[in-house]
This record gives structure tokens, C-alpha cells and sequence, in this order.
């Protein structure tokens, strides 16, 4: 018996590289019976891996708290119209008698007016408050603090009430140099009338509020654009109004039409001061014919008229100022 020599090949010989896969038959490729057809592709609903169909019986989702949700609202509201309908305490038809009579529109005149008046100040007292307290200025951005910490933190009715009493507190009120003589003086009760008295309570406690929206959206734009605009030489000022405010608006007009919806309904507080806004009017109605229900039911139509349209007209604005976002947004999709 005889065994095979099993000696290594000599250092610095090359073994021939072995190929663990078989070669390819030349048959295979030139004759086409020969030829293997491709796998098929798996079925439709198919495990993975698998190639066979699973047959998947879905189970919707059933959501009993949502139809629980639903009859209760559905019940409810059932019964607050069939209340509105068959209370004849209502008196819809005095409503109706009271609803376009020519003192409550003038009363609501009044309330529109003083809205559009009071706002202004808060808008531009607001951005003015929010560019001081910004200020490096320590004294300037302090002065500015102060206001807003007080008129924030005192009730609008007493700012209201203050203003309307103004001349007990000065009879006469003088413009001159301070400390020194004056140049023009007059009666404080000429000079603020109610109406002064109501829009300076609700205007100068409104621009409080706005320098807080306003400085929440000045701070939301990203700090490279005051520097780039600084870069290329553009001052302080109209990097402000070139730059930040055009990008801050996006975050300001949301809660600017909120709080102008909220200045319209809140107008109804001058009444205490006996202007002849909205309430005032139709309480001065009801005072007289005792119809205290449908008066009142009266001016809760007008206000909520008035503020649908304003709900309107700030969903309108708030899509102007986004357009460009939501183009990138859609963009991104």
C-alpha cells in the first residue's frame, strides 16, 4: 500500500487559485431549451420571503367613546333649541322689534369707533414698547418694564374709572416747561371728555399687552438676518422695519386678532363710565321698558356678528403673511 506525497510545495511557489462554484455549462448558454426561465415575482399579499399569498381579515377599529361624545352633544344641543324655541321668556319677537332700532345702532357705531381708535393706540404704543424694553439702554428698556408691569397688573376697569375722574384727582390740566410756567391750561373734564377717558383706558392698557406680542415676535426671528442686514451697512432702524418686522409679523398677526376680538367685546366695560357704546345703549332701552332679556339677547347678536367677521378677517390675514411658509412646506412634501 502506498500513500500520496504530502510534502508542501516549495518557498516562493504559487498555488492555482480553486473557484468553489462550478463552471457554467457553454450548453446552457447557446442552447435556449437548455436555458432556465427567471423567478417569479411573489403574489400579491404575499409574506415575505415566502412568494405565498396571505389572506388578512382587517378588524376596523371601533371608537365607542367618540359615538358616546357624539349623542351626548347631539342631545344637548337638541334640548338648547328646543329651549330657545318654546321659552316664551325669550320674547324673540321684542328682539326683533330691538334689533335695528336706530339707538342700538348708534351704539353699535360707538363700539366699532372706539375698537378701531383704541387699537391703534395699543398697535403702535405696543411696538414702541417692545423696541424700548429691547433697548441696551438700562434706563430706557427699565422705564419701559415699568409700564408694562403696571398697567398689566392693575384692573382695566380701575384704569377706566381713573381716567373718567381724572379731574378730581388734577381740576386743571397745563402743557409748559416742568417746573416752570405753563402755556396752554384748561378744565380736566373738557379736556378728557368719555370718550378721551375710554380710549385712553383701553388704549394705553392694550399697548402693554402688544409690546409683549410684538417683542415675542421680534425675538423669533433668527439672529443672522440683523446681522446680515448689518453687514451690508443698513442701520438699526430700517434693519427693523425692512427686516425683522416683515419676518415677525407671522408670529404677531395671530394674537393681534385675538386681542382685537377681545378689545371688542371689552369696550362693553366704558359703560360703567355711561358712554353710549353697544351695552350702554341697550341698557339705557331697558331701563325704561323693563325688557331686560331681549335687549340683552339684543346686544349678544351684535357682538357675536362682529366678532365672526373679525374671525374672518384674521384668518385671511393670517394666510397672507404665511404664504411663504406654506409654499415651502408643500414644497418639502
Amino acid at each position: 500500500m502506498t500513500t500520496a506525497d504530502a510534502s508542501p510545495p516549495p518557498r516562493g511557489a504559487t498555488t492555482p487559485a480553486t473557484d468553489p462554484t462550478p463552471a457554467a455549462d457553454p450548453a446552457l448558454a447557446t442552447d435556449p431549451a437548455l436555458a432556465t426561465d427567471p423567478a417569479p415575482a411573489p403574489a400579491a399579499g404575499a409574506a415575505p420571503g415566502t412568494g405565498v399569498g396571505v389572506d388578512v381579515d382587517a378588524v376596523p377599529l371601533r371608537h365607542p367613546g367618540r359615538w358616546a361624545a357624539g349623542v351626548a352633544i347631539g342631545v344637548l344641543a337638541a334640548m338648547g333649541v328646543h329651549s330657545l324655541v318654546t321659552n316664551r321668556n325669550f320674547q324673540w319677537g321684542t328682539v326683533g322689534d330691538y334689533l335695528f332700532a336706530e339707538p342700538v345702532l348708534r351704539g353699535l357705531w360707538a363700539t366699532v369707533y372706539l375698537t378701531v381708535i383704541a387699537m391703534a393706540i395699543g398697535i403702535v404704543g405696543g411696538i414702541v414698547l417692545a423696541i424700548l424694553r429691547m433697548s441696551p439702554n438700562p434706563v430706557v428698556a427699565g422705564a419701559a418694564w415699568l409700564y408694562i408691569w403696571f398697567f398689566r397688573g392693575t384692573p382695566l376697569l380701575v384704569q377706566i374709572l381713573f381716567w373718567s375722574f381724572i379731574g378730581a384727582l388734577y381740576p386743571r390740566l397745563s402743557l409748559g416747561i416742568p417746573f416752570g410756567p405753563s402755556f396752554v391750561s384748561g378744565d380736566a373734564n373738557h379736556i378728557v371728555p368719555l370718550f378721551a377717558a375710554a380710549v385712553l383706558g383701553l388704549g394705553l392698557n392694550e399697548a402693554a399687552y402688544m409690546a409683549e406680542i410684538v417683542r415675542a415676535g421680534i425675538n423669533g426671528v433668527d439672529a443672522g438676518q440683523t446681522e446680515a442686514a448689518s453687514a451690508l451697512g443698513m442701520s438699526r432702524a430700517l434693519t427693523l422695519r425692512r427686516i425683522v418686522l416683515p419676518q415677525a409679523m407671522r408670529t404677531i398677526i395671530p394674537p393681534t386678532g385675538n386681542e382685537t376680538i377681545s378689545m371688542l367685546k371689552t369696550t362693553s366695560l366704558v359703560s360703567v363710565i355711561s358712554y353710549n357704546e353697544l351695552l350702554n345703549a341697550t341698557r339705557l332701552i331697558y331701563a325704561r321698558n323693563f325688557q331686560t332679556i331681549p335687549l340683552l339677547i339684543v346686544a349678544a347678536l351684535w357682538y357675536l356678528a362682529l366678532t365672526s367677521v373679525l374671525t374672518v378677517g384674521q384668518h385671511q390675514l393670517e394666510r397672507r403673511f404665511a404664504r411663504g411658509t406654506l409654499a415651502r412646506v408643500g414644497e418639502r412634501r
